[in-house]
This record gives structure tokens, C-alpha cells and sequence, in this order.
């Protein structure tokens, strides 16, 4: 009895922390940002940058200073940025499209709705330092090849401060490093802004992959997806290591170089906008420098480890990260020789399943112990049903005479709860997954199939599949004999089947591996038996 209570918390908890985000968006309790209008971004006129106001504030335009746009252009993405203020126009990655199709236009980290907004516009004393000043740029586009690197310098005067802008590219990297000279006639405090914008991207698998604003507050990472408390505004303050817009696989973040810090965050007009905000003094005629790191492109392992270590939390993948990040190393391992993702989920599992299998054996062997002693029990509790105190005696005594640990067959489950949640959350947040595919049609059909491992099944074969699995998983599974329990088993896999409906296909084909090989070894120790 206590062994199925045990199996049914774990089960439940199972479907509590991985149902929660579907069922909280199926109901509407957590909703996704609506795609913002694509608007003609004219840069000066009525679509026209704004900065970050205070949540409380109203909306207010500010154009930017008279230029022109500057296209740039990279092995890794092309951006084009404005000389009035030094923002960015657009920024898209030549190595990510927004679909499957040939023609699929690139992901857009900056498109038109999220270029109004100014994104890596310098505020300075919470003004817009584009909107304020007087700006120029000596030189032309700029091309870079392998190996190669580019600074941009932009000349601006805002309020009697001179400031200069160096922006640093490279073409191995989605970095933009900054570094901003301020000169001023008078000692002052000067408050400068970083900021990053952009509008929703990459909304494959959308149900289970939100833009969200996230931060990294001395070492501890923190992100909101809630519209609501998103458009009321964040205003988080301390040691901020970075902060941004990510979504499961890309991020759009700044990391300033100060300690002492402060970030204001909201959703506006369909745009998430951040800026991070740092003081630094000024003394009469002598420049001061301040420098910062943005960072514009996929969550991929590779590109973050060039950054600065405080940046490594960008790769995030939960709780269990610490699990996580050695199985997709595998993932990848595995992907090396078979060149196929699908196929390199289904070894990784059956790895996973080999390292745990003495813990299963165990836990399935105690499984049978405890059914022998039904009988027993039984007559036990029949015995002494009105003397609970008696009956736990006899039971305990029953357990020690037949040296069988009541809790043998739940507490190797428990050890592997961590490691299945590990690799959950690194196959939802693995960039490698995106537009990779498996079975691209259905067998003996053009039909797109498994196309995609990082979106839904379209015909909802795979969970099927896994639901059934999981069915026949639980009926081969050692009954305690109580009825009604038996019954709540039987009903998980229905529930999980309608959770993963709408799951990415490479955690449903792990599910689903998973479920096929725990089928084999229960078939293996029930005839062993």
C-alpha cells in the first residue's frame, strides 16, 4: 500500500511539473505574446524609437538624430544599424530560418516592429541619447570575412556631454562588444542605459517555447513569462551578471561590466524591451570609459562558451542543469556518427536505460517481493482492522521476517526522477532539435512527418504510440492488488498522452523509447520470474 502511494506521488509530480506550462497556457492562465504587427520602420516619422520608459509612464516617441543606415554583413548573420544614435535597423541569422521551406526567410532577432524601439540605443540620465544628441559616422558598410573583426565608431553630443561609441564585430561570433568614451566640461554622475529590444522570434513549438525576459542576478537566474507582470514592468536591482530576451533557443541580452546595477524590463506594443542601467563619474576634461558585451543569436553551447563565464548561464536548462548539459554533450556524440538527431535521442536513452538499469532490476525485483506478501497483509489487516497500531506492528514484523524493504520499490524511482527531468529540459532547450529531423515524411508517402523535432507531431502518431506503450508499460508492472489503485495507474497514461500531444517530437520519441525499453526489461525479469 505504502509502495503504490509513494509510485503515485512520483507519478503525479511527474504530470504536475511537466504538464504544468501546457495546461497553464491551454487555459489561458499563462499566454504567449501575440506576434507584433509588422509595421514599415521609418526611423523618423511617426514609427519612431522610443526609450525604456518607467512601467507607471506613458509611451513616448522620440526620433532619432538625422543618418542613414549602415549594412553589416558576417559568415553569421547581417544587421544593418542607424548613425543617428548608433541602434540597430535590423539583425537577422543567416544560419537559422524562420521555417522549413527552401525559401524560409532567416530568424529576425530585430524586425521592423522591434527596430521602432531603438534597440542598443544608449540612454543617458534615462534619456535617449539618439533622440538628444547630434551623432556622425566616419566610414561605409562593412564586410567581414573568416578570421576577420570591425569596429564601428559612432560621435555624438548629448547635453554638453560628448560621448563616443566603439561597437566591435566579429565575424566567429553573435557578439557586439561596446565600449562608450564620455567627456564632459564639469565632474558629474552620469547614468547610462544599455538596452536590447525585440519582438517575439522563433515561435516553433510556441506552446512550449515563450520569449520571456531573463536575468541573471549574482548568479541566480531568474525569468518571467507572464504578459501581465511583463507589461506592468521588472525592475530588478544588484549585481546583474546580464539580462535580456530568450526564448528556448535564442537570445537577444546585454552584460554590462559594473557590479552595482539596475534593470528595467516590459512588454510594449509587442515588443520586450530592456535596458540595464550602471553610474559612473565624470570628471572635467578627462574621458572616462565604460564598456559593455550584447549578444544576439542562438543558445548555442559553442557561441556562449566564448563569452565571459558570468554569461554561461544563458545555456540554462533548469533545475537540473548540472544533468543536463553532459547529456547533450552525448546527444551531440552520438549525432557525430549517425547524423541523424532522431536517431542520437534514441541511443542516448538507451544508454540512460543501461547506466539505471540495476536500479530498475531492483526496484521491479522489490515490486514482486511485495506482491508475494498481498496475501499475508491482507489477512493482517483483516485481522486487526479495528487496531491500526496492531496492524503496523504485524506488517513491519512481516517486513523484517521476509527481509523485504517496503520502500525498495520506489526509491530507486526517485533516483531517477533527476535524470529523466535533466534530459527533459535539455531536449526542450536544445537548439540542436530545431528544424532537425527524423523520418521527414511518413513511410510510402510525401507527407511531412517528423520533420521538425522540435515541434509537434502534426498527426499525433508518436504520442499515441507513446500513450499505448505506457498502458502496456503499467499492466506489466506488479500489481499490490488494490483495485482502485491499479485503476489510477492505468489512468496516467491517458493523462500523458494528452500532455504530450502537443509536446516537440524529440521528447516524445525519448518518451516513447524510454517506454519501449522498460517493456523489454519488465518482459526479460517477469519470465526470468
Amino acid at each position: 500500500m505504502e509502495i503504490k502511494r509513494t509510485v503515485i506521488a512520483i507519478a503525479a509530480s511527474l504530470v504536475i511539473l511537466i504538464g504544468w506550462n501546457y495546461l497553464a497556457t491551454y487555459m489561458g492562465w499563462i499566454t504567449p505574446p501575440p506576434p507584433p504587427q509588422e509595421q514599415p520602420a521609418t526611423l523618423s516619422g511617426e514609427n519612431t524609437p522610443a526609450p525604456l520608459p518607467d512601467p507607471a509612464a506613458p509611451i513616448p516617441v522620440y526620433p532619432p538624430s538625422a543618418g542613414r543606415v549602415i549594412q553589416v554583413e558576417t559568415p553569421l548573420y547581417t544587421a544593418a544599424f542607424y548613425t543617428g544614435g548608433g541602434i540597430l535597423h535590423s539583425f537577422s541569422l543567416k544560419k537559422y530560418n524562420a521555417g522549413l521551406e527552401p525559401n524560409s526567410p532567416p530568424v529576425e532577432m530585430i524586425n521592423a516592429a522591434a527596430s521602432a524601439m531603438a534597440p542598443l540605443g544608449l540612454l543617458v540620465n534615462g534619456a535617449p541619447s539618439w533622440h538628444t544628441g547630434s551623432w556622425s559616422y566616419d566610414g561605409g558598410d562593412v564586410t567581414l570575412s573568416e578570421g576577420q573583426t570591425a569596429t564601428l565608431t559612432f560621435h555624438g553630443e548629448v547635453n554638453g556631454l560628448r560621448i563616443r561609441r566603439d561597437l566591435t564585430l566579429d565575424a566567429a561570433s553573435y557578439a557586439i562588444r561596446e565600449k562608450v568614451t564620455l567627456l564632459a566640461d564639469s565632474a558629474r554622475e552620469i547614468r547610462l542605459g544599455f538596452t536590447v529590444d525585440t519582438a517575439r522570434f522563433d515561435i516553433t513549438g510556441a506552446d512550449h517555447n515563450f520569449t520571456r525576459i531573463a536575468y541573471d542576478l549574482d548568479g541566480s537566474f531568474s525569468e518571467e513569462t507572464d504578459n501581465n507582470s511583463l507589461e506592468k514592468g521588472l525592475n530588478p536591482s544588484g549585481k546583474i551578471n546580464w539580462a535580456g530576451i530568450m526564448s528556448n533557443y535564442f537570445a537577444a541580452v546585454v552584460s554590462p561590466q559594473a557590479d552595482a546595477l539596475a534593470v528595467r524590463a516590459k512588454l510594449q506594443n509587442g515588443v520586450y524591451r530592456v535596458a540595464v542601467e550602471e553610474t559612473t563619474a565624470v570628471r572635467a576634461d578627462i574621458p572616462g570609459e565604460v564598456a559593455c558585451l550584447y549578444y544576439l543569436g542562438p543558445k548555442d553551447q559553442q557561441q556562449i562558451s566564448m563569452l565571459p563565464e558570468k554569461m554561461s548561464s544563458i545555456m540554462r536548462y533548469g533545475f537540473f542543469s548540472f544533468i543536463s548539459r553532459p547529456l547533450i554533450w552525448l546527444l551531440n556524440f552520438f549525432y557525430g556518427f549517425v547524423h541523424n538527431y532522431g536517431v542520437a535521442i534514441i541511443l542516448l536513452t538507451l544508454l540512460v536505460k543501461i547506466i539505471l538499469w540495476p536500479l530498475s532490476h531492483k526496484s521491479y525485483k522489490s515490486m514482486q517481493q511485495m506482491k508475494k506478501l498481498q496475501p499475508m497483509m491482507m489477512k493482517i489487516k483483516e485481522k486487526h482492522k479495528d487496531d491500526r497500531e496492531a496492524m503496523n506492528r504485524e506488517i513491519m514484523q512481516l517486513y523484517k521476517t521476509y527481509k523485504v524493504n517496503p520502500m525498495g520499490g520506489c526509491l530507486p524511482i526517485v533516483v531517477q526522477i533527476p535524470v529523466f527531468f535533466g534530459l527533459y529540459q535539455g531536449l526542450l532547450g536544445a537548439i540542436e532539435l530545431r528544424h532537425a529531423s527524423f523520418i521527414p515524411t511518413l513511410p510510402f508517402t510525401d507527407l511531412i512527418w517528423l520533420a521538425d523535432l522540435s515541434a509537434k507531431d502534426p498527426y499525433y502518431i508518436t504520442p499515441i504510440l507513446m500513450g499505448g506503450t505506457m498502458f502496456l508499460q503499467q499492466w506489466l508492472t506488479p500489481s499490490t492488488g488494490d483495485p482502485t489503485q491499479r485503476k489510477i495507474m492505468m489512468i496516467m497514461p491517458v493523462v500523458f498522452t494528452f500532455l504530450f500531444l502537443n509536446f516537440p517530437a524529440g521528447l516524445v520519441i525519448y518518451w516513447l523509447t524510454n517506454n519501449i525499453i522498460s517493456i523489454g526489461q519488465q518482459w526479460w525479469q517477469l519470465r526470468k520470474a
